[in-house]
């Protein structure tokens, strides 16, 4: 058995019967990659059905030696364990070696959030003399209005806005569809851009019903929403490494501060499980500290 051969199973195994979307799959390969360049320093030779858990406690060792965090070493376990599932339920291996294998003990870290004035700051930034402010506007509204992933909002098609009645049509992880409501401020912004800076460009072909395009007339990169969220917060010093998920995070907690249900922020975000949701309940200590006070007997 072939390393090379395996992960061509796997990635197949992932995409047809997981149906994980390119980025995951990715992911999952990246962290069998791992896996090779270690036996290829350490045990050159040995194919994958003969791989003892032994050879995989070096392996976590292998990647604390070299700095990996406990959370990294966490996610990286956790691919290889799929790896050896997957060889398992096609018959090529007889026992799975990862079984006993542990992973590192983490804490539950949480989310950046940003407070609503330090989203009005970025989106005020924004420089609507240039050609793509508006789009980039409206792009941060819908973000925050949503708690959309950053791949959900490149891929946001004009024929999944529901104006009218309130909702837009996210396509999800594993493409799970589902219906989000969006704000008031957040449509106004979408229609202003696909008035004027959407109606000037030579759109592509393939990109004809993506709503947020390139100067070329292409669906934008998840990198290139990276960095427009990375200038404006260097433009306002704002002090904070922030991403497009950071805005995903905050309205989240917005939310559920504000005494949301968490069984409707579960629909909102898509979430498959609750547990993944419950990490936006956490509350600062003035909140805790003034709800005490006002609503304690002895205080």
């Amino acid at each position: 058995m072939k390393w090379e051969d395996s992960k061509k199973g796997y990635e197949n195994y992932l995409r047809l019967e997981k149906s994980l979307s390119q980025n995951s799959i990715a992911a999952y390969v990246n962290d069998i990659n791992k896996l090779v360049v270690f036996f290829e320093k350490k045990f050159k030779g040995i194919a994958p059905d003969k791989v003892k858990l032994d050879h995989l406690k070096s392996f976590v060792e292998w990647l604390n030696e070299r700095g990996v965090s406990p959370r990294t070493q966490a996610r990286t376990i956790s691919g290889i364990k799929s790896f050896y599932k997957y060889l398992l339920i096609e018959g090529d291996i007889t026992s799975d070696p990862t079984a006993l294998l542990e992973s590192p003990r983490i804490g539950r870290k949480l989310p950046d959030i940003l407070s609503m004035e330090e989203i009005d700051t970025l989106i005020e930034a924004i420089d609507l003399t240039k050609a793509e402010g508006q789009r980039n506007k409206a792009m941060l509204e819908t973000l925050y209005s949503c708690g959309l992933r950053v791949s959900e909002l490149v891929n946001l098609k004009i024929t999944n806005l529901f104006f009218e009645q309130g909702f837009i049509k996210v396509e999800g992880k594993a493409d799970k569809e589902r219906l989000v409501p969006v704000s008031g401020r957040a449509v106004e912004e979408i229609n202003k851009y696909l008035n004027k800076y959407r109606k000037t460009l030579r759109v592509n072909k393939d990109s004809e019903n993506v709503l947020f395009l390139n100067r070329r007339g292409r669906k934008l990169s998840r990198v290139m929403i990276f960095t427009i969220i990375k200038n404006l917060a260097e433009k306002v010093d704002l002090g904070k490494k922030i991403s497009p998920h950071t805005f995903r995070h905050s309205f989240a907690t917005h939310l559920i501060n504000g005494g949301a249900d968490l069984r409707a922020v579960q629909e909102m975000l898509g979430h498959e499980s609750i547990l993944t949701t419950e990490i936006y309940t956490h509350l600062d200590r003035d909140y805790l500290r003034n709800t005490i006070h006002q609503f304690h007997p002895r205080s």
